[in-house]
């Protein structure tokens, strides 16, 4: 969904300026400076985490196409872990947290082609990747799941199937189509004039207001382009960059702290139902509002450098699988999971780890072969500036 941290950074050019000592003037050469390393390895750990709970939730959180996948509902595969698992949906707000932080560290001091051609890369080549594939599986005679007809299929490339009412191949498309919105907001108000922190307070605060707005008109135009259920998740990430650059700002705590409360009031509002047997999650409102604050929690630790110390390489590898992993892990989940359960008879508890480390390797497969080749060559692609016509 967003770029590694060290993706999202860039490089920076400048100057260089050479200083011509006279031959009767020497000085000692100057030792080799360490180069600093930027990356945020803890950001792709919890990228890698958030992804994790989406799987629990679609794997073993809820009723749908999965049952068919376990032969029974996950309430009688998990007798206990179902209810932790109905948790795991909003592991989506925790990546849009995540999300804003990212996109505001990638956006600042960029150019809007820059900007793009970073955005459309990183998101396309896995994304037609998980198309294609989905797609050709779901029409195997073998695979009992519904495919949906080529036109739409071919549709679903352009990442517009929701808005234009189609039917979507890949089911956690709909995150992304909220992305996009997001991209395209950030690029208009804050790449496009250029990135400074006031101009980021004003953003923030100018579209908590409006998205509050646009729900209590409650427009369908406003509501699709504000976005007020998603919004206050990427402001708060945007916030929290703030806090990142300056820890002492009180305008970027005050950002994330309106953030907050308006986010958790929406999961709760969204996601909490009365006890009802006919329901198959059973969330408490403390849970959700826990789950939320977790996410806000967690980015702002590493906003403050509070885990630094976790610099591991894997996580770096971690944060790489964890874009393609979310694309495949639902549909492709569920053929895993017959395969596993129904034909090999793998019980529950063991078909769960082989269906997430099967997704893991086809993300694997997916990073190395698609996005490891594609990317950067759509990326150069985008960015490269046009020739100017000559004229005669």
């Amino acid at each position: 969904m967003i770029d590694t941290p060290e993706e999202a950074r860039g490089t920076s050019t400048g100057t260089v300026v050479r200083t011509v000592l006279p031959p009767a003037e020497t000085s000692p050469a100057p030792k080799p400076v360490a180069r600093r390393e930027n990356r945020l390895r803890a950001l792709d750990g919890l990228r890698l985490v958030a992804a994790l709970m989406v799987a629990g939730y679609h794997y073993g959180g809820r009723d749908g196409e999965v049952v068919r996948a376990w032969g029974s509902s996950p309430k009688h595969q998990f007798p206990t872990l179902h209810q932790l698992f109905a948790y795991g949906c909003l592991g989506v707000q925790v990546f849009f947290v995540i999300s804003g932080f990212v996109i505001c560290m990638s956006g600042w001091g960029r150019p809007l082609r820059s900007f793009f051609a970073s955005r459309a890369s990183r998101l396309l080549p896995a994304y037609w990747a998980a198309i294609i594939i989905v797609t050709a599986v779901f029409a195997l005679p073998a695979v009992a799941y519904k495919a949906v007809s080529p036109s739409d299929a071919l549709l679903n490339l352009t990442m517009l199937q929701q808005p234009l009412g189609v039917d979507r191949v890949l089911g956690v498309c709909w995150t992304l189509w909220a992305e996009v919105r997001f991209y395209a907001l950030f690029a208009l108000c804050i790449v496009l004039p250029g990135a400074n922190r006031r101009r980021v307070i004003l953003f923030c605060a100018g579209w908590t207001l409006a998205a509050a707005i646009a729900q209590g008109v409650n427009e369908p135009l406003l509501n699709m382009v504000l976005m007020p259920e998603y919004a206050p998740y990427f402001i708060g990430g945007v916030g929290l960059y703030l806090v990142h650059r300056d820890r002492r700002d009180a305008y970027a705590w005050g950002i994330v702290g309106v953030s907050w409360l308006i986010g958790q009031h929406y999961a709760v509002q969204r996601l909490w139902h009365a006890p009802n047997p006919e329901f198959f999650s059973d969330r408490s409102a403390l849970g959700i509002m826990l789950v939320v604050t977790f996410g806000y929690v967690a980015v702002a630790a590493i906003a403050l450098g509070w885990l630094n110390w976790a610099n591991w390489r894997w996580l770096t590898v971690a944060g790489a699988l964890t874009y393609p992993f979310y694309l495949v892990h639902e549909h492709l989940g569920w053929v895993a999971v017959k395969a596993y359960h129904q034909t090999l008879h793998i019980p529950s508890y063991g078909t769960l780890p082989a269906t997430v480390a099967t997704m893991l390797l086809l993300a694997w497969l997916l990073n190395r072969y698609v996005e490891n080749l594609l990317t950067p060559k759509l990326r150069r692609a985008l960015a490269k500036p046009r020739p100017q016509p000559t004229l005669r």
